[in-house]
């Protein structure tokens, strides 16, 4: 376990271990209300539930997701992608409807969301296939479609519970990987530009013909504030009260009026305005350098790689953490309309944070691998 740690890449961890805490404590301090007034819970109720899953995320990722070779990732994302397509089409039967949407499994002691489990398994699903069609000098240029057409399937899917925000980001996280892959043959920059065309207008298309009633009316999103009895126009100028209460150094830990109610998602989507009222604008920018960090960080482990499956996966985790959050940053500010899609390890929530802190364990591995495959090549040098 000792040698395992010298190889791991220690300002990840240390960004991973410091966001994880921080989160722990702005989702106590967050959800304490909504926990005594919606849940007749003890403040902590929120608190407890997300610390016994980030205490079971940390020893599944020291504990197996290090120690287990990419290798062995050949049999298991195939596998883990049909599951997954199976679990998304039994949803519409036997789950549960949060939010509108039909997009959980109730197992009474915690809820699942296939759709949250999908981004992972499909970024280590990607980089396996591409790993192994790469290593072939002749293949058929249609092969680099296939994985996207099983991912494909899983978009419509999640789109149609409906779960717009995911099923995009889902698409988004594939159309980077897509993008950049390494295959840089004139015939391949003429696909990639045909497909970013093809995309642009399938978003159009999405959004002028598939949305019901409540999604379009979430298109309606800038000057928040005139529109405070609708619900998007409501939650969105409450997350900016929240941000100017705060100023510079905040109003103090716990000190938030905004969570009282007047956010109904403050400790998971809105959870970032609530660390800047109370913390203030200084740290709400501390934190999204820290963010920028992390995310160059994924993008130096991407570059050093020495396999193409190590690549995809690191550049894989680099989109889905970035997506996360452009997607709620610039819905909370107006920019955009507001999907409903957690912070990056601040916000509350069971699937989400389990599936970020594999994805960093397995970017781990990727690291620890790298590392050992360099020494061979000096070795061999020598």
């Amino acid at each position: 376990m000792r040698s395992t740690f010298k190889k791991m890449d220690k300002l990840l961890l240390l960004l991973m271990l410091v966001f994880t805490i921080f989160g722990l404590v702005m989702i106590f301090s967050a959800s304490s209300i909504t926990a005594v007034l919606y849940n007749g819970a003890s403040e902590s109720y929120y608190f407890r539930k997300q610390l016994i899953v980030v205490i079971a995320s940390w020893i599944i990722g020291f504990s197996i997701v290090l120690k287990l070779k990419t290798k062995s990732y050949e049999l298991l994302a195939p596998a883990g992608m049909i599951a997954i397509l199976i679990s998304l089409i039994l949803v519409f039967s036997y789950g549960t409807i949060t939010n509108g949407s039909k997009s959980w499994f109730d197992l009474g002691f915690a809820s699942i969301q296939p759709s949250e489990f999908l981004k992972p398994v499909m970024i280590v699903y990607l980089g396996v296939y591409f790993d192994k069609l790469l290593k072939k000098k002749n293949y058929n240029i249609f092969l680099i479609f296939i994985p996207f057409i099983l991912i494909g399937a899983c978009f419509i899917l999640t789109a149609l519970q409906p779960d717009l925000g995911t099923a995009l980001i889902i698409a988004g996280i594939a159309g980077i990987v897509f993008m950049y892959l390494p295959i840089n043959t004139k015939q391949m920059k003429k696909i990639k530009i045909g497909c970013a065309i093809a995309a642009v207008i399938g978003l159009i298309l999405i959004f002028t013909y598939s949305l019901n009633g409540e999604q379009t009316s979430r298109l309606t999103f800038s000057a928040p504030c005139t529109r405070y009895t609708e619900k998007t126009g409501y939650q969105v100028c409450n997350g900016m009260i929240a941000i100017s209460n705060g100023g510079l150094f905040g109003v103090g830990l716990g000190n938030s009026t905004q969570k009282y109610l007047y956010l109904p998602e403050a400790h998971t989507d809105f959870i970032f305005p609530i660390v800047c009222e109370e913390l203030g604008a200084v740290t709400g920018a501390i934190i999204i350098l820290l963010y920028l960090v992390l995310l160059i960080r994924l993008l130096q482990i991407a570059r050093k790689a020495g396999t193409v499956k190590g690549y995809i996966i690191a550049l894989g985790t680099f989109a889905y953490i970035l997506l996360h959050l452009l997607v709620n940053f610039m819905g909370i500010l107006a920019l955009i309309p507001l999907t409903g899609v957690p912070v990056p390890f601040l916000s509350y929530g069971g699937s989400y944070y389990l599936c970020l802190i594999m994805m960093l364990f397995v970017c781990e591995r990727v690291v620890i691998e790298s590392k050992a495959e360099a020494t061979k090549k000096i070795i061999k040098s020598i």
